[in-house]
């Protein structure tokens, strides 16, 4: 397979090719977002690139898939919570709308937004927040990436 890894996260990801993997759970993949207005927002990528929804999976991997979700939700909460003090929460999102495969958003919220979308979905941000080059992922966020990758290895070690 050729081209951006983007075009095929998962299958990237299984070959070890997706440079957003935090670390690899029981049901799929924590990733880091491409964008970070919203320092911290995470992906969970399923691990089979062919599952669509959810309910496209047998319920034992299904509870999995949800279980790592919560794990990757605290995990981003925890390492927010300790490098911003005016973090507010994490908001857990299974859509589906856009991209082919199963995944869910991890999106962190704090005080310091602005008040036309602080209480709102993310997805009423400003287009150009998705797209500005000063939100793209990038070594301004290893510190970030490590915090979350740090708390994923800790509560996995008390599982």
């Amino acid at each position: 397979m050729t081209g951006d890894w983007r075009t095929y996260r998962i299958r990237a990801a299984l070959r070890g090719e997706n440079p957003t993997v935090l670390r690899r759970l029981t049901a799929g993949f924590a990733a880091i977002g491409d964008v970070q207005f919203l320092p911290g927002y995470s992906v969970l990528l399923v691990d089979e690139p062919d599952v669509q929804r959810l309910s496209d999976l047998p319920r034992a991997k299904r509870l999995s898939f949800l279980s790592d979700m919560d794990q990757l939700g605290e995990a981003v909460e925890r390492a927010c919570r300790r490098l911003d003090p005016a973090f507010r929460r994490v908001n857990l999102e299974i859509l589906g709308n856009t991209d082919p495969y199963l995944h869910a958003h991890v999106w962190p919220r704090f005080e310091w937004e602005p008040a036309n979308v602080v209480g709102k979905p993310v997805w009423l941000y400003p287009r150009e927040h998705w797209s500005d080059g000063q939100f793209r992922l990038g070594p301004q966020h290893d510190v970030l990436r490590d915090a979350i990758s740090g708390e994923l290895d800790q509560l996995r070690s008390v599982t």
